[in-house]
């Protein structure tokens, strides 16, 4: 039986997009996979600077819509989590409790994404050593 590739999908603001969606089928599609999907809990406008717990509940929001498309969709999901407010961090955490095998990191637009300011594609690669396809999704 072939190893099934397991695919952490990091996503938040994008997590429903259609960009993000045809990527994951177009990963499918590449051969067995498995995706976990990861939602930091990245509060964002002026929720971020009152409370760093502020998105949490969007996220979990994000969370249950998305695992239900994807499974509608005929995907292999594994589990999705809602993760630390900082989403390289949510990264590393999930990366040290689970093997993947490559990461999916969807973001907003260059102009309204805070995640694409930090470079988290990029250092997420360099922080896991794992190879990163980098999505930019329409907010949901």
């Amino acid at each position: 039986m072939a190893h099934k590739a397991r695919v952490l999908v990091v996503a938040n603001r994008t997590a429903e997009s259609p960009e993000l969606l045809d990527a994951l089928r177009a990963r499918a599609v590449q051969g067995p996979c498995q995706f976990t999907l990861l939602v930091p809990a990245t509060p964002h406008g002026l929720a971020w600077a009152a409370d760093m717990f502020a998105g949490r509940e969007e996220a979990e929001v994000h969370r249950r819509a998305f695992i239900e498309e994807l499974r509608r969709a005929g995907l292999d999901v594994g589990d999705a989590k809602v993760g630390d407010p900082d989403p390289l961090a949510a990264v590393m955490d999930e990366c040290s409790e689970n093997q993947y095998d490559e990461l999916i990191v969807s973001t907003l637009p260059h102009r309204l994404s805070r995640w694409l300011r930090l470079d988290l594609p990029r250092k997420a690669k360099a922080a896991t050593g794992l190879p990163v396809t980098h999505v930019i999704g329409s907010e949901g």
